[in-house]
């Protein structure tokens, strides 16, 4: 039976968690997630996961922080003067935003503190500094 390899498009269902058990994203009810293996459209530790699969094979993929999201970096992590913000805008702790960038890209953004003349950004991925779990199924090698 023939395995994915790098350069094969494959279709694949999943289910992502925490390492304690709290699930964050999944396919399941929906298509299956379709991608090229080693073209980097994927997290390192993913890709590596399907690498060397057959069809029709299930796997648990333990993937550290730095083959997934990266560790948390401190210097995404910044202070923006409450003037600064939208004057409609009430921010919250957990609050998801998001930032345009000079180049005009958007990028989501989550207020970590909100303090009386200033509110605390993160802009590292919400899985920064986590490991993460995977439940994988390979369902199509194109």
């Amino acid at each position: 039976m023939p395995k994915a390899k790098k350069g094969d498009n494959v279709k694949v269902h999943y289910t992502g968690k925490l390492k304690d058990g709290t699930i964050f994203d999944s396919s399941k009810g929906r298509e299956p997630l379709a991608f090229q293996v080693g073209a980097g459209q994927m997290i390192k530790g993913f890709d590596a996961a399907v690498d060397g699969m057959e069809m029709g094979d299930t796997k648990v993929a333990e993937i550290p922080a730095a083959e997934a999201y990266g560790e948390a970096r401190q210097d995404l992590i910044f202070d923006v003067p409450k003037t600064n913000l939208p004057p409609d805008l009430k921010p919250e702790v957990g609050q998801q935003l998001a930032m345009t960038q000079p180049n005009g890209q958007q990028v989501p953004v989550t207020v970590a503190k909100v303090e009386e003349d200033k509110v605390v950004i993160d802009a590292n991925h919400q899985l920064a500094g986590k490991d993460l779990v995977f439940e994988i199924e390979l369902v199509e090698i194109a």
